[in-house]
């Protein structure tokens, strides 16, 4: 399986722009630039927010894979990543995810979050610090 993406850009790098489209459709000529990526307020999106939503998705997939390995079957799973950047280098990635299960304890899905966090495809990939913080409502 292989998955793609596009990119096309033009103009300078402060000035110039560019788009994004995925194999899915998904996104389809979507805008970033300079601008999206490094000030607030301007609409489009950029590399960081990217893979955040990535990470966001295949951790949060993990975790169901491991609750449903173990015969759970989660109410709720929500995950927001934060990538971190200092000036021109990701740093870091924090997960936190809020989950409500029924069968376990509050320790139990704080261990399988873990486990997810190391194991996930995009943890995988990824030479940065990865942290995580999981939420348990009953």
């Amino acid at each position: 399986m292989k998955r793609t993406a596009k990119a096309h850009w033009s103009g300078t790098l402060k000035e110039g722009k560019g788009e994004l489209t995925t194999q899915s459709g998904v996104l389809n000529n979507t805008n970033y630039s300079f601008k999206t990526r490094f000030e607030e307020g301007v609409t489009g999106t950029n590399p960081e927010e990217l893979l955040a939503a990535a990470h966001a998705g295949c951790f949060t997939m993990a975790v169901g894979a491991i609750l449903t390995r173990k015969g759970l079957n989660p109410a709720s799973l929500d995950t927001e990543a934060s990538v971190a950047m200092e000036g021109m280098s990701i740093t870091t990635v924090h997960l936190s995810i809020t989950g409500s299960v029924a069968g376990i304890t509050a320790e139990e899905f704080t261990a399988i979050t873990k486990e997810a966090e190391k194991n996930c495809l995009i943890s995988k990939v990824l030479s940065i610090a990865i942290t995580s913080e999981a939420h348990f409502t009953a």
